[in-house]
């Protein structure tokens, strides 16, 4: 489900608004080997499926920061501005990584409007995300994602 806003200004009016869920996403062994070449993150407990079978998760895990990113996937799915002539990442807050989540999962983006506020030229809007993992209680990350559109 997408919610769409009809321009930058109406992010204001937004505030305490849930944006809805992204569709799932399953964390496979190639894209958390693919994240670990990009980073040189080749820790065990990711990339080696054999030794992470004894280790603490009884297989590999996603790297916290390969979680952290899929919020760049997840919030286009959750929330759209119309009328802009750019968006950009301004940043993020509060990253907190609660549940590891092994390979095989599915995870996807949930998320709510936190803060909307003017600035030279557009609106900084607030989200904070929520990444689930499917049938754990405990998200795999929580974040608040800092995004500028400009009309």
């Amino acid at each position: 489900m997408t919610t769409t806003f009809e321009n930058p200004a109406a992010l204001l009016n937004a505030v305490g608004q849930h944006l809805g869920f992204s569709a799932w996403e399953e964390i496979d062994q190639q894209r958390i080997n693919l994240f670990a070449d990009a980073t040189g993150d080749h820790q065990w407990i990711h990339v080696d499926p054999e030794k992470a079978a004894a280790g603490p998760f009884g297989k590999t895990i996603a790297h916290g920061y390969l979680t952290l990113s899929m919020a760049n996937l997840f919030l286009p799915q959750i929330m759209r501005v119309e009328n802009t002539s750019m968006g950009v990442n301004y940043g993020c807050e509060k990253v907190r990584f609660p549940a590891a989540v092994p390979v095989g999962s599915r995870i996807r983006g949930g998320g709510e409007v936190v803060s909307a506020e003017e600035v030279k030229g557009g609106v900084q809007v607030v989200v904070r995300m929520t990444i689930e993992i499917e049938g754990n209680e405990r998200p795999a990350c929580v974040l608040d994602t800092i995004s500028r559109f400009f009309p």
